[in-house]
Formats: structure tokens, sequence, C-alpha cells
């Protein structure tokens, strides 16, 4: 299993920004496609974004397209979501998540399919 520490979570104003960061260690971060799921109090886990293990491949959950963008460094073993014009309703716990695949161009957005899971970090936007 990877390991995956998330940071970058913070308390903001309807419109700004924040870019959350997810260090993954223990296994060759190349082989595992990312994603970002988030849950809000009294909702179920959802999928905001994912890569594949290339970076050519993402996938956006439809609320988001536009305004979040998810890319990987390879290099540095980290997967980042870029999170702009940043809503109420995006109030949540994010998590990072990591999926083993064959794929390098492809990959699931299914939450059964990722192995590994970080803690969550907590994303408040004031209105």
């Amino acid at each position: 299993q990877v390991q995956l520490v998330e940071s970058g979570g913070g308390l903001v104003q309807a419109g700004d920004s924040l870019r959350l960061s997810c260090a993954a260690s223990g296994r060759t971060f190349s082989l595992y496609a990312m994603g970002w799921f988030r849950q809000a109090p009294g909702k179920e886990r959802e999928c905001v974004a994912v890569i594949s293990r290339s970076g050519s491949s993402t996938y956006y959950l439809e609320s988001v397209k536009g305004r979040f963008s998810i890319s990987r460094d390879n290099a540095k073993n980290t997967v980042y979501l870029q999170m702009n014009s940043l809503k109420p309703e995006d109030t949540a716990v994010y998590y990072c998540a990591a999926q083993e695949t064959y794929y390098t161009r492809s990959a699931s957005t299914n939450s059964k399919d990722f192995g590994s899971w970080g803690q969550g970090t907590q994303v408040t936007v004031s209105s």
C-alpha cells in the first residue's frame, strides 16, 4: 500500500482559491492513478477528480468542471488539486486516494477501486 498525506485545506471565502497537495510514500507513485474525493456532513462521499498514471487523462465532477484542476508530479510523488472560484457548496473533507492499475491512460472513478486513502483535509468556504 502507498501512504498518503494531504495538506492545504483551510477556511476561505467564496470566490477564493486553494491548492490541496497529497504526498505519497511507500511504493512507486507512478503505478497509481490518483483521485480526490470529498464528503460533506450528511452526504455521501463523491469523486471530485481523477488523474491517470501518466497524467494524460483526467475526470472531473460536473459541478467542479472549469473551476478545479488535478495534476501530478511523479518526480515529487505528489498529486495536486487546484480549486478556484470556490463556493460554499464545496465545503467538505477532501480525501486523496490511490488506485493501483495496469493502465497508464485511464482510471476508474469508483471509490471501491482506490485501495489507499489519506486522512482527509477540511475545506470550508464561507459565503
